[in-house]
């Protein structure tokens, strides 16, 4: 009996000891503070003055608003050491021979160990020309002209899609209002860009019965459309098309108010997403209409970053106002979440691996799927909804429109239940 319980007791010693000893072992793992090592150092040119003096800050939001995000979440892990990331800021001046040479300096100069790029098709070509040379990736936030990425550049990824694609889902919606339109006057600054979207426009109208009454070429950057608007004007069009940037947009929309070219619907190729069109012509600004990449009411499940609401919140916080973040904004924040999941992935702050990792990268975001072609285009994604979503919201116009015009009681009733019906519809889509 006594050598049992000895044989017990031993037993029970020897697990005590090994419970401590492996309890030692995890509290000592659990307690060992994590290495932090280096910033990463990203350069971004990017503009503050010129012609994109709204639209380069609406970019360096978002990407400040990943900056906070990553950083806030301890940095970017890279072989169990975390670094917290750096963008360094320059003013471009919306000129690519400045932003060129800016991130040459960048890159040379103060060490930049990635890029991110200004906001604009023209200028991101220029940065991305000067990152082949070094071997450096760069990822494009707001770059949509298909030119950019057909010249061979092996270290450049663009977030946005091709923006000869947005035409077709805004002419598809305006040809389902009641009645039809028929005919379509668009007006287009000069940059690759805008003449992507007027040519698109122009083809896509064509092939579904529109006629071009009026096409018209500005330079980039006018901020006086008079002229041009008056013409379009005098073609007595049903559809009013700008494709130009923010500013070129609240002109032509400007004109267009003050002239009173009556159009059935005035649509743009920027401005009516961001609130700042709103801000810059007050309620004029009513009924104008833009194709748009994402929007806060998207409903992408995100596996790594913020979900679309948290982004929301931390926009609001951040800059201090009740209204959502546009397009222009959360572009550069997934082309920051982009670079920093590339990273992650390859484990590596060498460019050359990073660069790899970009091509083979395939994540779900706040944005949407992050995954590129062998140009460094996004793939595009269409969603087999879509048709039934323009279906909503076709009938949703149609019902807003008979809810204005109602003369009776009955056809009131009607409508007003219409009108709720498709906001259920649109809701649960």
């Amino acid at each position: 009996m006594g050598r049992v319980v000895g044989i017990r007791a031993r037993l029970a010693v020897r697990l005590l000891v090994t419970l401590i000893v492996s309890g030692g072992c995890s509290m000592s793992t659990m307690s060992a503070p994590t290495r932090t090592g280096a910033d990463i150092l990203i350069g971004v040119p990017n503009a503050v003055t010129g012609d994109y003096n709204v639209e380069g800050p609406l970019t360096r939001q978002g990407y400040d608003l990943w900056a906070d995000w990553t950083n806030n979440q301890g940095g970017i892990e890279v072989q169990g050491v975390r670094h917290k990331v750096r963008l360094l800021y320059q003013d471009d001046q919306s000129q690519p021979q400045t932003s060129a040479q800016i991130a040459e300096q960048m890159l040379t100069t103060s060490k930049a160990q990635f890029l991110l790029s200004p906001y604009g098709s023209n200028t991101t070509a220029a940065v991305a020309a000067v990152a082949e040379q070094h071997k450096v990736p760069i990822v494009a936030s707001n770059a949509g002209a298909r030119q950019v990425f057909m010249q061979g550049f092996h270290y450049l990824f663009g977030i946005l899609a091709p923006v000869d694609l947005y035409p077709a889902a805004v002419i598809d919606w305006e040809l389902s209002g009641i009645p039809k339109p028929t005919s379509m006057a668009i007006l287009t600054a000069d940059d690759p860009a805008s003449l992507l979207i007027a040519q698109g426009t122009v083809d896509y109208a064509t092939s579904k019965g529109l006629k071009v009454v009026s096409l018209q070429k500005y330079p980039a950057g006018t901020t006086n459309l008079f002229a041009q608007v008056q013409q379009a004007k005098a073609a007595r069009p049903d559809i009013f098309v700008n494709s130009g940037h923010f500013l070129e947009a609240v002109a032509a929309h400007k004109a267009a108010k003050d002239l009173g070219l009556d159009a059935k619907v005035f649509s743009y190729a920027v401005g009516p997403a961001q609130p700042e069109f709103v801000q810059a012509l007050g309620p004029v600004a009513d009924f104008a209409v833009t194709g748009t990449p994402w929007n806060p009411q998207a409903k992408f499940k995100a596996d790594y970053g913020p979900s679309s609401a948290e982004y929301v919140a931390a926009f609001r916080k951040k800059f201090l106002t009740d209204k959502e973040p546009g397009f222009v904004t959360a572009d550069a924040t997934a082309a920051g979440l982009a670079l920093e999941l590339a990273i992650m992935h390859a484990n590596s702050l060498d460019p050359l691996k990073v660069r790899d990792a970009l091509a083979g990268l395939d994540a779900n975001t706040f944005y949407g799927r992050l995954e590129f072609d062998a140009q460094g285009h996004p793939h595009v994604h269409r969603d087999p909804g879509f048709s039934r979503y323009y279906c909503w919201m076709a009938l949703f116009t149609f019902s807003m429109l008979g809810l204005v015009l109602a003369n009776g009681f009955l056809t009131l009733f009607i409508f007003w239940e219409l009108v709720g019906l498709c906001s259920y519809l649109l809701i649960g889509f």
